[in-house]
């Protein structure tokens, strides 16, 4: 007879199992039902650009749809989109990055997945920077490899460094990951300190893998990318989300050495057969000289979002003690009178005054108690309101 009423008689991966949720989403979800119930909700806590996709991507859509160009792609991607990839970095970088070297992916989390796997072992370890993008820790845990997680700081512009990185390193280290720019906090690592933290990865025969995800989301500091380093044992991972505004077309793309692109090439095929048709010929028209005028003028309207908010927070008590200088986050140390943890703040403030913002425990656990992450992706009016309201909450 069959267990109770229920219940499951399969057992659950314990890998599985321990793969913590965003405590965003749970926030999201709460916000969304507060929306149904006719409340308002400023949302302040979405990494996604409120943007819509550039018309000439979305047009390059729809003809590949009306086209009838849905099939399957070589799991590498398109041949044109890699070329289309390798002739932007030619284009913005002087980079002579070959189409060879280019792997079209669903999305940067598609590329961390095939990078991860390629190049790590259960019972490796990476090191990742605390606070970072949560997803590096799930991935690598249900790998069975360990993330060991070093807490950085405004002393270090929230970026990992060489001496910090040699300072912690033990045996099993087997690759560093770093993002620039960063996610939750919108830092930017310099050349200088890039070429250094590469060199030492090659000293202990580990590789660097650098998240791009915000290229070209940079204000202060000039758009790079850390290919200008040379091949060996560096893998770059971007997408078209955030910078092109594609989050839901779910393209991507690295680069890696050349040796990795047939291994990564023959994981794709079997973990994804290929990135979306329509989205990868929707790609195409990313790197468009219309295109490029649309974003690069998103990016001047997210620079004067960012320029308005983080003075509306300082005034209001927040710590941002390192002007950020990508991405589109604000990482902020809550008012030291407030008395409550990040959690807490981020709960009631959506249940009492309807600001949705992402607690710090979702980046790690470094100070992560006392940071909450605000997201500059909605217009001016929203960003008014929900200081108003915050003002409301820290008077209440």
């Amino acid at each position: 007879m069959s267990g109770a009423a229920g219940s499951s008689t399969s057992r659950l991966a314990s890998a599985a199992l321990a793969v913590a949720p965003f405590h965003v989403m749970r926030l999201l979800a709460r916000a969304r039902a507060l929306e149904a119930a006719g409340r308002s909700v400023v949302h302040l806590e979405i990494g996604e650009p409120d943007f819509p996709t550039p018309a000439p991507i979305l047009n390059a859509g729809r003809e590949a749809l009306e086209a009838g160009l849905t099939r399957y792609t070589p799991a590498a991607g398109l041949p044109s989109l890699r070329q289309a990839i390798s002739n932007h970095y030619r284009r913005r970088y002087g980079l002579d990055v070959p189409a060879a070297r280019v792997l079209v992916t669903p999305g940067a989390s598609g590329a961390l997945q095939l990078v991860f796997s390629t190049l790590l072992e259960p019972g490796d370890s990476v090191l990742i920077g605390d606070p970072s993008y949560p997803c590096y820790r799930q991935l690598l845990r249900l790998m069975g490899v360990t993330p060991l997680a070093l807490p950085v700081g405004p002393e270090s512009g929230f970026q990992l460094t060489a001496a910090q990185v040699e300072a912690a390193w033990v045996r099993g280290i087997r690759a560093v990951v770093i993002a620039s720019p960063a996610n939750p906090t919108g830092a930017v690592m310099g050349a200088d300190a890039l070429a250094e933290l590469y060199g030492l990865c090659r000293a202990h025969g580990a590789t660097l893998i650098v998240d791009e995800i915000y290229q070209g989301l940079t204000y202060e500091t000039a758009d790079q990318t850390a290919l200008t380093l040379g091949s060996a044992e560096l893998y770059v991972v971007n997408s078209f989300s955030k910078y092109f505004g594609m989050t839901g077309w779910r393209v991507g793309w690295l680069v890696g050495p050349d040796d990795a692109i047939e291994v990564m090439d023959r994981l794709a095929q079997n973990l994804f057969i290929a990135a979306s048709t329509p989205g990868q010929h929707a790609a195409l028209a990313a790197f468009d000289p219309a295109t490029l005028e649309i974003v690069e003028g998103r990016k001047e309207r997210f620079r004067e979002r960012r320029d308005w908010l983080l003075p509306a927070l300082l005034r209001l008590g927040f710590a941002i003690p390192v002007w950020p200088a990508g991405a589109f986050y604000l990482y902020a140390g809550l008012p030291e009178q407030l008395g409550l943890d990040s959690m807490t703040f981020a709960t009631r403030l959506l249940e009492e005054v309807g600001v949705a913002v992402t607690p710090g425990q979702d980046f790690g656990e470094h100070a992560a108690e006392r940071h909450v992450r605000f997201a500059y992706t909605r217009d001016q009016d929203e960003l008014v309101e929900g200081v108003r309201r915050i003002r409301d909450f820290l008077s209440a």
